[in-house]
This record gives C-alpha cells, sequence and structure tokens, in this order.
C-alpha cells in the first residue's frame, strides 16, 4: 500500500468515475485503475462498486475512505509541521448552506484567501442536512449549516454554536396579510419555498401541521433571486435571514410581517470532524470571520427600518402636511 493508491481510491470516490479522477490527478485511467486494484488487492476487499453509476464505495470502501482521508491528512500536516508559522496547503473542502451564503462567502472567504493563500478552496453549497451527512462521512473538512432553532447538528461532530438568526416573513403589498398576523392569517396563504428537502421548509410544515392548519406551497425555487422576485409579484409568502434582509433589503413594494405567535429562527453553526491538524486554524479563521459577518449583519438589521413601514410614515407626514 502506498499514498499513491490511497489519493487515487480517495478522487474515485470524491468525483465518482475513473475519467475525473484521472483528470484530477493527472494520471492515465489505466494507472488509476491498477491503484485502485491494488489497493483493493492489499486489503482484501472490493472497495467499489462497480455496477453503479457514478462509481460508490462498498461498505468496506466506506470505511476505507475514512482511514485513507485520516492518514493522508497525517501526512499532510507533517509536511506543513507543527510550527503556527507554516504555510498551510492543500485543499480545504467547505460546505455552506444556501440559506447563509450570502455572508459567508463575502468577508469569511476573502479572510480565508487573505491569510492562507497557498490553500485551494473548494466550495460546495447544500442543504444542510446534506452537509452535515458528508461532513460526518469525511467528503467534506468543514461546514457552515443552519438549523432550526432547537435543533443540534449530530453528537461525532464538533459544532461551534454561531447563535440564532431570526427569519424575516416578506410578501407584496398587494395581498392582503396584516402586517402583525396570527398563524392563522399565514395559513391562508401560498409560500414561496426553498425545494423539498430544505430543513426550514420541514420545520414550517411541522409548526402548521402541529396547530392543524393548512399549509401550502404555491411555488417552489432555489435561486433566492428568483424567490424574491416571486414574492414582489404577489404569489406568496417568502422568508429571507435577517443577515440576508439587511444586506439587501428587499423593494419598497414587498412588506415585512411580523407574527404575533410565529417567530422562526435558524441557527448558525460551523460543523467539522476532529482532530482538525492542518485545517484548525483556516477553520477557526473562517468561523471567526463568519460569526463577525453575522454580528454586524444583525445590528444592521435591528437599526435599519423596515423600508416600507419607513416610506408608509413619510408618507402620512406628508399627508398630514398636506392637510
Amino acid at each position: 500500500m502506498n499514498t499513491h493508491d490511497l489519493e487515487a481510491f480517495l478522487a474515485v470516490v470524491e468525483t465518482g468515475s475513473i475519467v475525473a479522477a484521472s483528470t484530477r490527478l493527472n494520471v492515465t485511467q489505466p494507472g488509476i485503475t491498477r491503484r485502485i486494484q491494488n489497493l483493493e488487492h492489499t486489503l482484501g476487499a472490493a472497495l467499489l462498486d462497480r455496477q453503479s453509476k457514478p462509481l460508490r464505495p462498498t461498505a468496506a470502501g466506506r470505511e476505507a475512505y475514512e482511514h485513507a482521508r485520516r492518514v493522508l491528512r497525517s501526512l499532510e500536516d507533517m509536511k506543513s509541521g507543527l510550527s503556527r508559522d507554516a504555510p498551510v496547503t492543500g485543499e480545504f473542502r467547505l460546505g455552506i448552506t444556501p440559506s447563509l451564503s450570502e455572508a459567508a462567502l463575502a468577508a469569511p472567504v476573502d479572510r480565508l484567501r487573505g491569510d492562507f493563500p497557498q490553500l485551494t478552496l473548494q466550495i460546495t453549497a447544500g442543504w444542510s442536512p446534506q452537509l452535515l451527512a458528508r461532513v460526518s462521512r469525511s467528503e467534506l473538512d468543514a461546514a457552515a449549516v443552519g438549523l432550526v432553532d432547537g435543533q443540534e447538528p449530530p453528537a461525532d461532530l464538533a459544532a461551534d454554536d454561531l447563535g440564532a438568526q431570526p427569519v424575516v416573513l416578506i410578501a407584496s403589498r398587494e395581498l392582503d396579510i396584516p402586517e402583525h398576523a396570527t398563524l392563522r392569517d399565514l395559513s391562508r396563504f401560498p409560500w414561496v419555498m426553498n425545494p423539498d428537502g430544505c430543513g426550514f421548509r420541514a420545520a414550517l410544515k411541522r409548526s402548521f401541521e402541529a396547530a392543524r392548519l393548512p399549509f401550502h406551497i404555491g411555488v417552489e425555487a432555489l435561486s433566492a433571486d428568483l424567490r424574491l422576485s416571486l414574492v414582489e409579484r404577489g404569489l406568496g409568502i417568502g422568508l429571507v435571514t435577517a443577515a440576508a434582509f439587511a444586506a439587501n433589503p428587499p423593494p419598497a413594494s414587498i412588506k415585512r410581517i411580523d407574527s404575533s405567535d410565529f417567530h422562526p429562527q435558524v441557527r448558525a453553526w460551523v460543523v467539522y470532524r476532529p482532530p482538525l491538524g492542518r485545517l484548525g486554524r483556516p477553520i477557526t479563521t473562517f468561523r471567526d470571520a463568519l460569526a463577525t459577518a453575522f454580528a454586524a449583519s444583525h445590528s444592521r438589521f435591528q437599526e435599519k427600518p423596515d423600508p416600507v413601514r419607513a416610506a408608509g410614515r413619510q408618507g402620512k407626514k406628508n399627508q398630514a402636511r398636506a392637510g
């Protein structure tokens, strides 16, 4: 067994094909195949299900993948050295859930690139449950996820709590929704939501079911910009995090809705599998920068008035003056 065999096996598992692994490692396809066969011969087990498309690891292959990642990471740690001043090299596979991506892909990523210029970032977007599973399987080194307040990451992962982020309800001013709406008021309208698989959507559905109220999805859309456009056109109620609301306030045609008995929140976490090794400093840097970004956006959210309400108040003042 040698490290080249391990690298080939990891590349096939992570890309799903011999062709893609060959491209990643700049090794011929027959060379990749030989390395996989060498590893299987050494371990005495089939590591890949060759009938599946894309290629998937067998049960033995999944276990071998975990060990191989740890072995190669340990070697990378040795190369980087024990000095805190040693440059961090290699790959950093980071997952980010869409609800946090706007905050996570700006200053925190800039900070990573500035502090660790020799580190190659591989950023993957996905729903929080999927990202948590991929970190557990060592397919990602770390992930920034958002869970409905009250839920926690799996016990096998290290998790840093970045605090709760309020979720803002928004709707077109054309919809007859009270600005201070009850859950029953909200149940009369359709929703513009992420496709099924979004953890917050599932929690929202459970809230309505617990109250024995209908929950109707009017439109499913993955793009945040598209969802905002659909909400603006009156096709349903939408959700945005306080961070996104503060960074990009919606147009004046959209109003913010406060609910007297419904206060959704999403809690942000940075999760990873210990030991951190060479990626300890990058993960800490990303976590701290993300926490700072959330704190700043939350402060802006608290300070900035709702643009629609501000416009309404100004309009009333103008009418009073004219009267």
